[in-house]
């Protein structure tokens, strides 16, 4: 069982060991379920591909094949190793 402290802000922090059995990072939003029971279930929120569907668009920008995306990826790893 981990233990945490309350501030005076109405913050805790939620353990390492939490974070990352749940795969939590700075910035990600979580959900607090109160039960019948008195008890709390925190969740971590995750996104649905609709969500974040063409985030890495940009107007104008040519879009690459696979093989195009591989190709760049090894020029640059010779550039830089």
């Amino acid at each position: 069982m981990q233990q945490t402290t309350l501030t005076s802000k109405g913050q805790v922090t939620i353990p390492k060991n939490i974070r990352e059995l749940l795969h939590l990072y700075a910035g990600d939003k979580i959900e607090f379920i109160a039960t019948d029971n008195n008890e709390v279930i925190l969740r971590p929120i995750t996104k649905k591909a609709d969500d974040v569907f063409g985030k890495l668009s940009c107007e104008g920008r040519k879009t690459l094949s696979v093989e195009e995306m591989n190709l760049a990826i090894h020029k640059k790893m010779r550039e830089k190793f």
